[in-house]
């Protein structure tokens, strides 16, 4: 009963965390503003998480968790590489949308003066999505022959876009959303990666 008691106050402060990084848009997040919000004192936080930038690993922690799982059984399914990238690209951006606090995190704005660990972490977050479209497109080419695809550039330029989409919806305060006329623009995408 007490595990379950301390697990729940953890997830109340990383829950309290993220809606602070949805709601309070350009104010700085301290620990005290925090402990106010979750309705704890400073103390109770820090027996809970050693430190704010320990607060951020966990939601990035939940962030990654959530995106690897789909994307490694994306991966595995039947559809064309071409069509993993996408359902990869969506969830992600699907993602973002739903946890618009966390993206704030993402772009890294919301690091200013935290550790340079937090930032490292976020730019191998999306080396790894990276790598995880590469790999996908790399096995149905080498599954059909195809030396001519590169799939180093094609990854690259799709992870770009989708670091671009979470940069727009964060620097719009969440006005445009990451999903906003992607199906249209993923049809441009993919009909200028087919020439």
């Amino acid at each position: 009963m007490v595990v379950d008691k301390k697990s729940n106050r953890k997830q109340d402060i990383l829950q309290s965390l993220a809606h602070m990084l949805e709601s309070d848009l350009g104010d700085r997040i301290t620990t005290a503003r925090l402990a106010k919000e979750v309705g704890v004192s400073e103390a109770a936080l820090y027996r809970h998480f050693p430190s704010k930038a320990r607060m951020y690993e966990s939601l990035l922690d939940f962030c990654e968790e959530s995106i690897f799982s789909r994307v490694n059984s994306v991966a595995s399914g039947p559809q064309p590489a071409i069509e993993k990238c996408y359902t990869v690209a969506s969830l992600v951006l699907n993602f973002s949308q739903r946890n618009a606090g966390i993206s704030r995190l993402l772009t890294g704005e919301v690091l200013l003066g935290e550790t340079q660990r937090l930032k490292e972490r976020i730019s191998q977050m999306f080396d790894k999505l990276e790598l995880n479209l590469k790999q996908i497109l790399r096995t149905e080419a080498i599954e059909q022959g195809n030396s001519s695809v590169d799939s180093a550039a094609i990854a690259k330029l799709i992870t770009s876009v989708i670091e671009g989409r979470v940069q727009q919806f964060v620097r719009s305060n969440f006005a445009i959303q990451p999903v906003d006329q992607w199906e249209v623009q993923w049809r441009l995408l993919r009909q200028g990666l087919s020439n």
